[in-house]
């Protein structure tokens, strides 16, 4: 096996060390990361791992990879994995990085060397967990991270169903469950529908459906409601305040203006009649042009600004019909969304009735089909299933209680126990 040897003056020798060091600490670390990330997890039999080795020969300036040694080894019964030159190796029980480490301290020995080489093990595939119990199909399955009971029964194909019955034991199950959510989705629909009914009456309370009378949770439900009505009622009580409030000081501006308006239409006249008296005093001579000409520039000016208030008076009137507009508009549009919501409700409870008629017809079935579905109708509850978890421990195997959510590890077997044995 010839090392990688560089080539050069002696500087760039030095260099070119300085960077091989870095590319086999890299190389090392690439491959050793999940080694690195599974320190905590001890070693079994029949773990795979997968081993890569590599010198860095300071002397030569050279990487040497041992590639004779790498690959990939099963730890056997022994607890051991076997690799050329080293022989066996204990690595049952501890990390991948023990075993990293303990390949290099061989090495060294074993060959002489002055640098002792680096090595990097890493899980190429974790021994196997087994299933056991009320599982479909129970047996020997892969190991992958993060494993859960849940998950490891699943590959199993699930839990086991009856040859006879289990048919109707499952639809049972089934349609109670949906026949459930549809009964608590049904309450609140009731709810809802009351709710609406005292909002269309303008009835300030919710009265509580009969349908609903010593169901449990129903006061969170109403509270619920009666909060939305509120909310719902404040809004456009404030909506409609406004809408009062602008046509308010639109009254008052008209009525300020027509005020104004009958202030400058007598000013008119009066202007108008010194007007026809200067006229009169003209024709006799007795009348200057000029205060002839001044007394119909008032005329005009007094004409002027009365038609401006005429128009302002107009479009404040304007502005009051349309508010009165809006106003009737907010409440048509509220009186209208109430009368559609109801109409969806009553729809939506029409489905739901029929959902849950048809559902209860599944499970009257299952029940004339099936004693063991009239068992969980008696018990009112599904079939009790329990999981543990058989786990080597200091050598010796521990029963540990578990769930769906409890975590497998390699080498676990996973127990399901049922108080109804689905056969």
């Amino acid at each position: 096996m010839q090392p990688i040897r560089t080539s050069g003056t002696l500087d760039v020798s030095k260099k070119f060390s300085r960077f091989a060091r870095v590319a086999l600490i890299a190389v090392v670390v690439a491959s050793g990361a999940t080694a690195a990330g599974a320190d905590e997890y001890r070693l079994g039999v029949m773990d795979k791992l997968r081993v890569r080795v590599a010198e860095w020969q300071t002397a030569q300036g050279a990487v040497r990879d041992w590639s004779a040694v790498s690959g990939e080894y099963t730890i056997g019964a022994s607890g051991s994995i076997s690799l050329p030159f080293v022989g066996d190796l204990p690595a049952s029980g501890k990390t991948t990085t023990e075993v990293a480490a303990e390949i290099g301290i061989q090495m060294q020995k074993l060959f002489g060397l002055r640098d002792r080489p680096s090595a990097s093990v890493e899980m190429a595939q974790y021994r196997p967990v087994y299933l056991t119990g009320e599982v479909e199909t129970p047996g020997e399955y892969p190991y992958v991270p993060k494993m859960t009971v849940l998950k490891a029964v699943s590959l199993g194909g699930g839990l086991r169903r009856a040859e006879s019955g289990g048919r109707f034991v499952r639809d049972y199950i089934v349609a109670s469950g949906e026949s459930a959510v549809q009964v608590a989705e049904r309450n609140r629909l009731l709810i809802r529908r009351a709710r609406l009914q005292a909002e269309i009456g303008k009835r300030n309370k919710i009265e509580l459906p009969r349908e609903l009378n010593n169901v449990e949770g129903v006061d969170k439900l109403l509270a619920d409601e009666v909060a939305l009505m509120e909310s719902r009622g404040t809004r456009q009580e404030r909506q409609l305040a406004a809408l009062a409030d602008l046509k308010s000081l639109l009254q008052s501006e008209i009525e300020s203006l027509g005020k104004k308006s009958e202030t400058q239409a007598r000013q008119l006249e009066l202007v108008k009649e010194d007007r026809e008296k200067v006229d009169s005093l003209a024709e006799k001579g007795l009348a200057l042009s000029q205060r002839k000409l001044a007394l119909e520039q008032r005329v005009a000016d007094v004409q002027t600004s009365l038609l401006d208030i005429d128009t302002n008076a107009l479009k404040a009137k304007q502005d009051y019909n349309k508010a009165t507009q809006d106003e009737t508009n907010l409440r048509n549009d509220w009186d209208e969304q109430l009368a559609q919501e109801l109409q969806n409700t009553e729809s939506e409870l029409d489905t739901l009735s029929l959902k849950v008629g048809t559902n209860r017809d599944l499970m009257a079935e299952a029940l004339l089909q099936s004693a063991e579905a009239a068992r969980l109708e008696d018990q009112k509850s599904e079939a009790n299933i329990t999981y543990s978890i058989i786990r080597d421990k200091d050598g010796k195997p521990t029963e540990i209680a578990a769930n769906e959510n409890t975590e497998v590890l390699p080498g676990d077997v996973i127990k399901v126990s049922a108080a109804l044995a689905m056969r």
